[in-house]
């Protein structure tokens, strides 16, 4: 591993505070201006400054406006660069261990209110029925309405036990609505495994956390153990991941490739923006710890996989689905995903605080840009439950405010519906649900065994 990987921490992490984003930590100290500072706009931000000071209505601190001049800068260019004040910087930094308190669901800004990117699985949010692309207007009797997210987020974090009202607007609902939710601590289990029947496994990983690659190689042990003999077919369940660690996310896809083979890289305007990840213990060990891969059976470097994903598959889930896709080590079933495909620096600014700064995008080993479309997958099966929704209203990075663009996409190609016309005016009735763990009406899940049945047949003839 080299030196200059080893100073630098790389995750995908949303919790609460938005989209999850690819993000790695630097030291602002070692960064030079690479430009004079524009004296005009600096004088005509001295006389706004001076001038609120002296007039404005009631007193303000230096502090506030300073604060939410940096908000305003940093939520102007992208709908994932923010300001991190010292609560929302040390949230950042212990939200990857798969425990946190509060609600349970993956929010952003949009017009001022706070909106449902995905509840999380298995959470107070998700039992109360809070649905992706929910609009929160009212937190207990307070207006989200000039609130900042990060403001957002405390409100809803809180003491386990605690409630919280959420005043909702649904698509579709005739009027606003109250759901009274208790706030816990949310224990995510990032890996579930199942075989589902003899001789073929079933693995869900629900958010990439420190831990998700070594337990994903319990679970494929086990896995292995419960058949008593090698799998004859895998499903790796991606659906409604919203992201995580990056390093996990290289983790998990090591499991599956050879080794050395390029799991994602990095193209930025700086040096240590451009990177090539491969499926390596340097590159998705933290710290000392021991390679979880190494006692790893080796029927998964080529036992058949099918991944599931849809639009709420996002990040580090699209960096996996992306690498097992291009080296034709899976095949990608389901819908297309999100399209989060940037990735964020964390600068220390002192005082515990930081920004995170939108640097570099990722792609593909074959150098597909995820941003703004996502992973398309092999073959297209939607879940007739909620088909509907995901065609017309599941919320995707192309409809997020101020996003990157990708220069890859073709000219009229509808990077936030792409498997509709833009034409299209269907209206959506059917909830963005999360199939009960393998259940057997599960019709994604069935689609992907019957495949793997048939390529066993295949491989037989």
């Amino acid at each position: 591993m080299s030196l200059r990987f080893k100073e630098i921490s790389l995750v995908a992490i949303g919790l609460l505070a938005g989209v999850t984003a690819s993000l790695h930590f630097s030291a602002l100290a070692e960064k030079e201006m690479p430009l004079p500072l524009p004296v005009e706009e600096l004088r005509a931000f001295s006389e706004v400054f001076g001038r609120i000071k002296s007039d404005y209505v009631e007193p303000v601190s230096d502090k506030k406006l300073i604060t939410e001049a940096i908000n305003g800068m940093l939520s102007g260019l992208d709908p994932h660069s923010a300001y991190l004040d010292a609560d929302a910087f040390k949230e950042l930094q212990v939200g990857t261990q798969g425990e946190f308190g509060g609600l349970g669901i993956e929010v952003g800004m949009e017009d001022g209110l706070v909106k449902v990117i995905s509840p999380i699985e298995d959470t107070p949010a998700f039992r109360a029925g809070i649905q992706s692309g929910d609009l929160i207007i009212k937190l207990d009797d307070t207006l989200v309405k000039g609130l900042t997210l990060n403001d957002a987020v405390k409100r809803m974090r809180g003491k386990p036990g605690s409630n919280i009202r959420l005043t909702v607007v649904r698509k579709n609902e005739p009027k606003p609505f109250e759901v009274n939710i208790v706030r816990a601590v949310i224990k995510v289990q990032s890996v579930k495994s199942k075989l589902v029947e003899p001789g073929y496994g079933f693995v869900r990983i629900t958010q990439f956390q420190e831990h998700t690659g070594e337990n994903l190689a319990s679970a494929l042990e086990n896995l292995r153990k419960q058949n008593k003999a090698p799998l004859q077919g895998l499903v790796l369940d991606l659906r409604n991941d919203p992201g995580g660690l990056l390093t996990a996310a290289v983790g998990v896809s090591a499991a599956f490739l050879p080794k050395d083979a390029l799991v994602v890289y990095t193209e930025g305007r700086t040096d240590d923006a451009r990177m090539r990840l491969l499926a390596n213990p340097d590159y998705y060990l933290r710290g000392d710890k021991a390679d979880y891969l190494r006692d790893l059976p080796g029927e998964y470097a080529s036992v058949p996989m099918v991944v599931l994903v849809n639009g709420g598959s996002a990040s580090a889930s699209e960096i996996v689905a992306g690498a097992l896709q291009d080296h034709k080590r899976a095949v990608i079933l389901g819908t297309q995903t999100f399209g989060k495909g940037s990735v964020q620096t964390i600068l220390p600014l002192g005082n515990n605080t930081a920004i995170k700064l939108t640097t570099a995008r990722y792609y593909t080993p074959s150098g597909r840009s995820i941003q703004a479309k996502g992973i398309e997958p092999d073959i297209v099966v939607e879940d007739p439950a909620t088909a509907t929704f995901d065609r017309t209203l599941r919320l995707r990075e192309a409809d997020l405010d101020n996003h990157l663009s990708n220069s890859q996409l073709k000219p009229g190609e509808d990077a936030r519906h792409p498997q509709r016309k833009a034409s299209d005016k269907e209206e959506a009735g059917e909830k963005s649900e999360i199939a009960e763990f393998g259940a057997k009406n599960d019709y994604q899940l069935n689609q992907a065994l019957n495949l793997l049945k048939g390529m066993s047949i295949l491989r037989g003839k």
